[in-house]
């Protein structure tokens, strides 16, 4: 039986999953570095800084102590962004025990290495089950119950019925894969992609320009899956597709939104100093271009987001040079 549970991460994400499996009864300890994040949810029952105006499960323990938070759990669920992933990993070495499963709710991929999250926690933790959770999910809604569909993906499907047990009896349906990498790589390309979206919608192109865009940014998605080893199959559906779709149409997705303000003529920092929370897509867009260089293969539309958001580009250039390129087969 999994019933002590470590969620490591106290931003939107992990206090949403954290609300939404202690509802059935489960042990939650959740770790967060933020002092104010530990002191909300401890007096109020609420994060207000990442999660406002939702009240949280009472039995959710929070805590800035990494020991306390996974001594004697069943299963650890990582959820801190993709940046800082490699050195929270590290400092959990100290407290996991080779037999504890991890499951990665994290969606990204680190810059200057090219690495997925799963390829960084296999480092620090070879003999330990890993597993990916991704999909169409704003935290909001998973906090407040809505039904949400994800994938679940494991390198071993036996193993994955019994990590399932996490998430049963939640408002979440899991479906399981045994493809880690194209879960991981629709769950970090689709950040980028919505970025451009935004972009799209804030400078007034259209909504012809926006679905040519998504198009053909799930193009650049699957090329990478593929090039990575992925399954197509894993694209097309929630870890892929699902949540390119979500995130590419939605002012709650911080990506699409960031875009939107880019779009208006806002500067990077101007947008990114307003707001709390990590946006995934900033960081992303040069580790997706650095990855695909490595991979042999071409993701203009990535790339001209690399560009704008380091500013070695306008938007009007970068659109008059995607528009530029050779006529090809679709």
């Amino acid at each position: 039986m999994i019933n002590n549970i470590a969620i490591i991460g106290g931003g939107a994400w992990g206090t949403a999953l954290a609300h939404c499996i202690a509802l059935t009864d489960k042990t939650i300890r959740l770790w967060a570095r933020e002092p104010e994040v530990v002191e909300t949810i401890s007096k109020y029952n609420e994060n207000k800084m990442f999660l406002p105006g939702i009240k949280l499960h009472s039995q959710i323990k929070p805590s800035s102590e990494l020991l306390t938070v996974t001594k004697n759990s069943d299963v650890v669920i990582l959820v801190v962004p993709s940046q800082y992933f490699r050195h929270v990993s590290k400092e959990l070495m100290q407290s996991i025990t080779d037999e504890t499963p991890i499951i990665i709710c994290t969606k990204g991929i680190e810059t200057g290495t090219g690495l997925l999250m799963s390829e960084i926690i296999s480092d620090f933790f070879p003999q330990n089950t890993i597993a990916t959770l991704s999909g169409p999910t704003f935290a909001s809604e998973v906090a407040l119950g809505k039904p949400t569909a994800l994938a679940f993906a494991c390198g071993d499907k036996n193993i994955s019925q019994k990590l399932l047990e996490v998430f049963s009896k939640t408002n979440l349906r899991p479906y399981i894969s045994d493809d880690i990498v194209g879960a991981e790589i629709g769950g970090a390309v689709k950040n980028v992609i919505a970025i451009a979206s935004g972009v799209t919608i804030g400078r007034g192109l259209g909504d012809n320009a926006r679905a040519s865009l998504i198009t053909r940014g799930f193009a650049e998605m699957l090329r990478l899956a593929l090039a990575k080893g992925a399954k197509k199959e894993t694209l097309t559906g929630l870890s892929g597709l699902g949540d390119l779709l979500l995130t590419c149409t939605s002012y709650q997705s911080r990506n699409f939104s960031l875009g939107v303000e880019l779009g208006k003529g806002k500067k990077l920092e101007e947008v990114v100093k307003t707001r709390r929370a990590v946006t995934e897509g900033v960081a992303n867009a040069t580790a997706v271009v650095e990855l695909s260089k490595k991979c042999g293969i071409e993701m203009p539309i990535a790339n001209a987001v690399a560009k704008i958001l380091q500013d070695e580009s306008s938007i009007e250039q970068a659109i008059k040079e995607l528009l530029a390129r050779p006529v090809t087969t679709e």
